[in-house]
């Protein structure tokens, strides 16, 4: 399904629109601007699932986009979510009406909406993205942009049958003072040998004790939340915590029916990156190994066996081995190594430590002397400029190429996390083939690679 013409927001708008062509590959966030080149070419926008993570997201997309509509399955998050689009929007004599839907589906089923983002839990991102590029919208989503193998596999077929744009929400690929990406620089020009070894520190899942099943919020479509995963009870318990301990929202995160713990939450940046460093965005490893992890339940056959508490691992180590010997260690913590958070990059020839806050080593020092070449970073980021992740959004849009943070390589790097729940759930080493995408050896393992969904909520290809 084509952009409407009659906007004309693509044919009309151009990457000159820039705030300079010709300006040096490094610049200052505050010379952003939009590729559009008037306010008539701004697409139009659909925010699907407007909680806590969508207050960063939908004021990053509406400053490229106008927010027609907003979508929650809890009504007071939705109810905010149209409040904060109109007051981004209010401009005098240019006042914007914006909808509110508890259905998603209203908005895809809408022909003057271009693009939607997605911050929904984990578990429903593939089935509404699959959807919304069957509906010729272009794609926000964040991330972990899966809860299986399977599902990213599903995702990368509909992106190549529909060519619309998609972004993950891998903000690091981008932004956090574009450490990482300078990081991933000095490694492809040599700067500490041959990349050997990474580790990632990643942080552990909370525990939370036995959390009581309390009544429904109102205004909260549960059954809807839920979607895919298994009906069950609704349960919270207020603490001294921003979202108290639940089965919902914010807390999602640490039950394994909806997410991937840390492994995925986190992850999803850090392994990110060690694949882009290694130059193995488009592969995957042959072998993973746990080699330990700590669950806050029992489990039995990798089922955690007490649905009262939050059941994601707490404490893990994994290494994940690549045909070219490339080893990555996936850890909550290298306290051992002196970090707690970051990636620890280690060549033939030196070594580089970065997370948000820091990019240090002797290769980073010597870059005072000896920058990094302008092409390598053009190169890394796919020829366009960094530092800001929903204008690289948007500009591919204009010219409808895909996102620094593109669906096949995050696909990869989500595949390495799965495999590594899989292995710590299981409690034992799988052999992968790249190729393929599949397990191999271990058929009972293989299953793990799709989950079961609950009827009238399947994803459909």
């Amino acid at each position: 399904m084509a952009i409407r013409s009659r906007r004309g927001f693509l044919k009309h708008a151009s990457l000159v629109g820039l705030a300079t062509a010709a300006a040096p590959y490094w610049f200052a966030p505050s010379s952003f601007a939009s590729p559009f080149r008037s306010p008539n070419d701004r697409p139009i926008l659909g925010c699907i699932g407007t909680g806590d993570r969508w207050n960063a997201v939908g004021p990053n997309a509406m400053a490229f986009a106008d927010c027609a509509a907003v979508c929650d399955v809890d009504q007071a998050h939705v109810e905010k979510g149209k409040a904060k689009a109109l007051e981004l929007q209010s401009k005098p004599g240019a006042e914007r009406t914006v909808d509110m839907y508890e259905d998603y589906r209203k908005i895809l089923d809408r022909p003057d909406i271009d693009v939607v983002t997605i911050v929904t839990p984990d578990h429903w991102h593939t089935k509404i993205a699959i959807e919304a590029m069957k509906a010729g919208k272009d794609v926000y989503c964040e991330k972990p942009l899966t809860l299986t193998i399977d599902e990213g596999k599903l995702i990368r077929k509909v992106l190549d049958e529909t060519g619309r744009v998609f972004q993950v929400g891998t903000q690091q690929r981008s932004e956090m003072g574009l450490n990482f990406l300078r990081a991933v620089a000095l490694v492809r020009e040599g700067r500490i040998g041959e990349l050997r070894t990474v580790t990632v520190a990643i942080g552990g899942a909370p525990s939370s004790g036995p959390i009581d099943v309390v009544d429904v919020p109102k205004g909260l479509n549960w059954d809807m939340w839920l979607g895919q995963a298994p009906m069950t009870e609704y349960r919270f318990k207020d603490t001294d915590g921003r979202y108290g301990k639940s089965r919902c929202h914010y807390e999602f995160r640490w039950w394994y029916e909806y997410s991937g713990g840390k492994m995925t939450d986190w992850g999803a940046h850090h392994v990110d990156v060690a694949a882009w460093a290694f130059n193995l965005e488009n592969t995957g490893p042959v072998k993973v190994e746990p080699v330990m992890a700590k669950h806050p339940v029992p489990f039995e056959n990798g089922m955690p066996t007490d649905a009262t508490q939050y059941n994601t691992a707490t404490e893990f180590h994994v290494t994940a081995t690549f045909k070219n010997g490339a080893v990555l260690h996936i850890r909550d913590d290298a306290k051992d190594l002196g970090f707690d958070n970051g990636l620890m990059l280690e060549g033939t020839e030196g070594r580089i430590f970065v997370n948000r806050g820091k990019l240090t080593g002797e290769a980073v020092d010597s870059m005072k002397d000896n920058p990094i070449k302008e092409e390598t970073l053009k190169t890394l980021y796919k020829g366009k400029q960094p530092g800001n992740h929903m204008q690289n959004f948007f500009e591919c849009i204009v010219d409808r190429t895909q996102p620094i943070s593109d669906v096949h390589s995050h696909h990869r790097a989500m595949t390495v996390c799965h495999l590594a729940n899989i292995a710590i759930r299981l409690d034992r080493t799988l052999n992968w083939d790249p190729e393929t995408e599949q397990i191999v050896g271990d058929a009972d393992a293989a299953k793990w690679q799709a989950r079961e969904q609950r009827k009238g909520y399947e994803i459909q290809v």
